[in-house]
Parts: C-alpha cells; structure tokens; sequence
C-alpha cells in the first residue's frame, strides 16, 4: 500500500534533491543558489551566465570597472595596476665555507695531508628575493636581508628586462634597503597610508615566493603596531603591520597593498617559523628610511636605551619575579631595564619606572613610545614623565644614536 504524504512534505523532499544536486556540482550548482549574491560573486569569481550584467560590486566600496565576463574584481584591479612595478631580485655572496673551517682543527687536517685544501675556504650563496619601483629612473626598495653583504645584483622587471642593480643603502636596524638600476620611464608603485588601518581590511601580497615568480595572495590586516620584540625580532626598530596573507621567503622586499592597489607596507619573511603569520613594514617607515639611503647613503636611528613592557596582572608579577621589582601598577608600560651608558641612564630614568606621557602625550603602550622615539631624530630632547613609587617626575634626555653592530 502506498502512504500519501503531504503536500508540503513532497515539496520539501523536492527542494533537498535539487539542493543535493546543486550542491554536488560545487560552484556550479551554487553560483544557481545565490544568483544575487555580490559578496559569493566577487570572492569566487563565478562567471554568470548572462553577459549583460558587466559591473562587479566591490566590497571596499564602489565597483571595480570590469566586467564579470572577464573574471576581474578588486584583487586583479589591484595587482594589475601595482604588479607591474614589483621586481624579483637575485643576489649572491660569498660566505665562509664551515667544512673548510672545520678543516682547522689539527685530528682533521690528518685524514686530508697538511698541505692540500680539499675544500674551498669560501662557497657562494644564492637568494631571491623581491622588491618594487619607486621611481621612473630605477630607484628601487626592497628588504636589507635580501641584498646584505653585496654590492650588485640582478634584478628582473616583469616584463623580463633584467639590469644589473647597484646596492645604494642598506639599514638593518629596519630591514630597509635601496638599490638602484640604470633605466627610464618605468612603472612605479604607489605610495598609500598605513596609519589607519583597521584589523579585517584587505591585504593583497605581491612578490617571488620560493622562486615563484609574480605570486599573488590575499589575506586581511590581522593587527598592527606590532612591536619587534612582539615579533620576535628585538634587535629591529619596527612597528610591524600584521597579516594572514601568505609571506614566504622570496616575498621579502615584495609590497603588501590594500584594496585600491596602493603600497601599505613591505613584506618581509622575517620569521621563518610564522606558519600563517605575515609581516610588513609600514610604507611610511620604509619610505623615510629609503629617502635616506638614497639621500645619504646610511640611516642614523635615535636612541634612548630602555627595555619596555606592556603591563597585565600576569605580566606584572613576571616582571617582578624575574628583574627584582616591585611595580604595583597592573596597567601601562614600564621600563624593564635602562642601558649602561645610555641616553635613558644619563637622563635619569630607572627601571620600574612607569611611562605616562612623552613630550606631553599620554603613553598607554610601548609601540606608541618606539614611534614617538623613531620619529624623532639624533639630539632631540624627549621629556619623559614617569611614576616612581608613587610620584610623578620629568626628566629630559637627550637621544643618542643607535649604536650599530661591529
């Protein structure tokens, strides 16, 4: 005997078939589902069927000025009117070779003779890296660990030129370098604001990911003012832009753009072990740094010499039980440790100190101090309010100059 079932449960057993139909053909059978959907559209980049429909609604505001037809949206906006300034740079250097080093050692130099050299003292080492065009006469930035320790390299332009790059500037404190090549009206990047950018805001990557010419990816600005030592970079001077966009070795020196295709930051594969995390570092700080190389041929960083946190209860205590202070303060930053002979030492500052204001502005963390410091310059006088044990002192100190490694 055959059971009737309702009406509106034929119908329902209707609509999941068709669901299940549409859902096993992927996309395909989506793109049917959601029609209208101009978010599904642009991040899938389904072709509608219908040619009419020529704009694709951009989900940063405004529209793009390409059809669907042609499988162009904001991203591919973006990268075709930046990608063709990003150039992929290769370098080489000759670097100590540790077998012929280890070959010193007297119980080794008895298996291979006293007077032979098996093994040459010197090898030479191969990089990739990226960078991109500042301007139509050459002038090109890109990351200082991509060409340390050379003075030329090669660099490729997309369209397959290749030049021979001289290397003006290098600073390591902020992993910016400069190099030029001998060539004319080429395309240039441009320069956009890194100052209010907000977490979720598209970031699109640009470069030569592990030799993969022109790569592109896109994530989002997962944070910012991330300081170095947050990074795990303490010996950089850089508040990091954050992204989730992926950053591999060969994207240093490549640009970190945002929706409109204008240079945000300067990608930099900085932490080989940062599976799913990107950096960059903010354009406006690479291109005050790069205008010096270019200018002066070297950067000259203001100093202060403290070592700073940003406090939490939990924070506080560990402060406490591993530099023997007795900060009560659960909020702020405090100063963890004053250098031997610094600009902070001479002006008085000591560690437990908690930082309330500098040149008159309210301090709530760390990264705001880095960049109150960094935008100053050599010889500069920073008045510095702090609370010790209570009380409120000023004290004037005058920044020196980063002291550079030997």
């Amino acid at each position: 005997m055959t059971m009737k079932l309702p009406l509106s449960l034929k119908q329902l057993v209707i609509y999941l078939s068709l669901l299940t139909i549409g859902g096993g053909a992927g996309l395909f059978g989506s793109r049917y589902l959601f029609p209208q959907n101009p978010w599904f559209r642009e991040l899938r980049n389904v072709t509608m069927s219908s040619p009419s429909e020529t704009a694709v609604s951009n989900p940063v505001g405004g529209q793009v000025g390409a059809t669907v037809g042609d499988n162009m949206n904001f991203i591919a906006t973006a990268v075709q009117r930046t990608g063709p300034a990003v150039v992929r740079i290769n370098a080489t250097r000759k670097v100590a070779n540790p077998i012929s080093d280890a070959l010193k050692n007297p119980l080794l130099r008895r298996f291979f003779g006293e007077e032979e050299q098996p093994f040459p003292r010197e090898r030479i080492e191969r990089g990739t890296g990226s960078g991109f065009i500042l301007s139509q006469n050459g002038q090109i930035l890109t990351n200082a660990h991509v060409v340390a320790d050379t003075d030329t390299v090669q660099v490729t332009l997309k369209d397959g030129r290749t030049f021979e790059g001289k290397v003006v500037g290098v600073d390591a404190v902020t992993d910016v370098a400069v190099v030029k090549i001998s060539a004319y009206d080429l395309p240039t990047i441009k320069i956009g604001n890194s100052q209010n950018l907000i977490p979720g805001q598209w970031a699109i990557a640009i470069g030569n990911p592990l030799g993969l010419d022109n790569t592109v990816t896109i994530g989002i600005i997962s944070a910012t003012d991330r300081t170095s030592a947050q990074v795990g970079v303490p010996d950089k001077r850089v508040s990091f832009i954050q992204t989730d966009a992926a950053i591999n070795p060969g994207n240093s020196g490549g640009p970190l753009l945002n929706a409109q295709g204008d240079v945000i930051g300067v990608n930099t594969a900085i932490r080989a072990d940062a599976q799913g995390l990107g950096f960059a570092i903010p354009i406006e700080t690479a291109a005050r740094i790069a205008n010096e190389l270019f200018t002066k041929g070297r950067v000259q960083h203001p100093f202060l010499g403290i070592e700073m946190s940003d406090l939490s209860p939990n924070k506080k205590q560990q402060i406490n039980q591993d530099k023997n202070l007795n900060i009560k303060q659960d909020v702020g930053v405090a100063i963890t440790g004053v250098l031997e002979h610094s600009p902070a030492q001479q002006g008085g500052l000591l560690p437990g100190d908690l930082i309330q204001k500098v040149n008159g502005k309210q301090i709530k963390t760390s990264a705001q101090v880095q960049k109150l410091v960094e935008s100053s310059s050599v010889g500069k006088i920073l008045q510095i309010e702090v609370n010790r044990n209570g009380e409120f002192q000023t004290f004037k100190v005058h920044l020196g100059a980063y002291p550079h490694k030997k």
